[in-house]
């Protein structure tokens, strides 16, 4: 991409950006800023009309501001959407579902044969016949991998893929994304967070507000590279760590799991001690779905059971338990309601008559007005930004003032200025003494804020480390160094 200038809707989302990624590299991408990020990965894909600048895909210009080509360029995206037809088996993914397949008979014996040599190359067992619906996520992640290559796609993205694969997964992406680009195959991969990009790519660019800011080769990814932008993020870290350790933690049991069995877990017995952070990282993306349906009240277990102060409950419908799923601007902001409204659902688990008393809602508006702005009150939800959404929601929390909050993925999508005020929105709960236990596949940001790391797998807890041992962790995550 040379000089690329792209607008949508009037405001400059991607400026003059240059960015060149080379046959057989892995190229390194950290989203600074997120802004103009989607229509990035958008225009590779897609020729869309540029304002300015050239786009030039296997040696060949294929968009340009002069001139635009109404077609798709062959550069697979792979991220935690899985794009795979689930109810389809893994052969007739990566074989019937590629452009230029014209066979009218589908031979599955014969693709199953086609598929092995595929497998045989990454070390991979994945059985062509099988579903993809139950497949592990390393072996979705693969799959889509196989796609893209069976299809002669020469560059393909990676895009927060550690969201859906644990880290000792990822070494065996590694591994067969290096295995790739000794074929000439490309990859662009993009995360939050230097340590991944260090493990595995030649370079780095780092992306902020449409640009491209800075471009550094392998034996330039040190520390020093990110303090310049991650300098708030980092003394706030520093600055919580002090603060935790001086702070007693409380040793009462909130919240507790006994003898929890569902769909793939089995037997998983924790609790929850009031005021405390708790990660929860779950080993397999099968489980993490498992525990999150048992929370929201989606399925129940099949043996065992949740409670709360010693009394068995049912979390969803608990008053003192509270679940902020994963990018809640979008799954828990409710058109169609008012922002006062919205902020009042929380409030109304202990104050039911909330809806009919106009007196009570025009004293929680004046009294929030000053944290949230006036302004927000009287716009419409849709039109509300995505920190002010977040801040909605984590707002409606505080009022309904829980016992215990699960985060599911807080950190999962967001930029670093973003992932600063989801730290400070929970740093928030917990001043005000409530549990967090943050529920999560990549450990990633959640460290920072542990007090207690749990990793669980289909048997149960596989570890558990305190914060007094989170440096002999062996393990490569953000901000371990700080404990170290």
């Amino acid at each position: 991409m040379e000089r690329v200038t792209y607008p949508d809707k009037g405001s400059k989302r991607l400026e003059d950006l240059n960015l060149q990624i080379y046959q057989g590299e892995i190229m390194g991408l950290v989203p600074i800023s997120a802004h103009g990020l989607q229509e990035l990965l958008q225009l590779m894909q897609t020729n869309m009309p540029l304002y300015d600048g050239h786009v030039y895909y296997c040696g060949e210009r294929v968009n340009s501001w002069k001139s635009t080509r109404r077609s798709m360029n062959r550069i697979g995206i792979i991220d935690a959407h899985s794009r795979l037809v689930e109810h389809m088996t893994v052969s007739d993914n990566i074989f019937v579902l590629r452009q230029g397949f014209r066979q009218n008979i589908i031979k599955g014996k014969l693709l199953q044969r086609q598929l092995a040599p595929f497998m045989r190359d990454i070390e991979m067992q994945i059985p062509a016949d099988a579903y993809v619906e139950k497949l592990p996520a390393l072996e979705r992640v693969v799959v889509e991998l196989l796609r893209a290559v069976v299809a002669g796609y020469r560059l393909i993205v990676l895009n927060e893929i550690s969201t859906v694969v644990n880290g000792e997964e990822l070494a065996k992406l590694y591994e067969i994304m290096h295995h790739y680009a000794g074929q000439g195959f490309s990859f662009l991969y993009i995360s939050l967070h230097l340590e991944e990009i260090m493990e595995v790519c030649d370079r780095v660019a780092l992306f902020s507000n449409g640009r491209i800011q800075k471009v550094a080769q392998r034996a330039e990814m040190t520390s020093g590279i990110v303090q310049s932008y991650s300098f708030e993020f980092d003394r706030m870290i520093r600055s919580h760590m002090g603060t935790r350790n001086a702070a007693e933690r409380g040793k009462k049991p909130v919240l507790s799991f006994s003898h929890i069995t569902g769909d793939v877990l089995s037997d998983f017995s924790m609790e929850v001690y009031e005021g405390e952070c708790l990660v929860v990282q779950n080993l397999d993306e099968q489980v993490h779905r498992d525990i999150l349906y048992m929370l929201c009240g989606e399925k129940h277990p099949k043996s065992g059971e949740f409670g709360m102060n010693g009394r068995p409950i049912q979390p969803a419908a608990c008053r003192d338990f509270a679940l902020i799923s994963a990018d809640p601007a979008k799954t828990m902001v409710f058109r169609g309601m008012s922002y006062l409204d919205n902020l009042c659902m929380g409030l109304s688990r202990r104050v039911p008559e909330i809806w009919k008393n106009a007196r009570m809602k025009n004293s929680v508006k004046k009294e929030y007005a000053e944290i949230l702005g006036k302004d927000v009150f009287s716009m419409p939800v849709e039109a509300l930004g995505e920190r002010q959404k977040c801040q909605l929601v984590y707002t409606r929390i505080l009022l309904q003032k829980p016992k215990v909050v699960v985060c599911v993925q807080p950190f999962k999508g967001a930029d670093l200025t973003h992932r600063v005020f989801i730290w400070q929105m929970m740093e928030m709960l917990l001043d005000r003494g409530m549990a967090v236990v943050i529920l999560t596949i990549n450990l990633a940001d959640s460290m920072s804020l542990a007090d207690r790391l749990i990793r669980v797998g289909k048997e149960g807890i596989v570890q558990e480390v305190d914060r007094e041992e989170f440096g002999s962790i062996s393990i490569n995550a953000p901000w371990l160094n700080l404990y170290r």
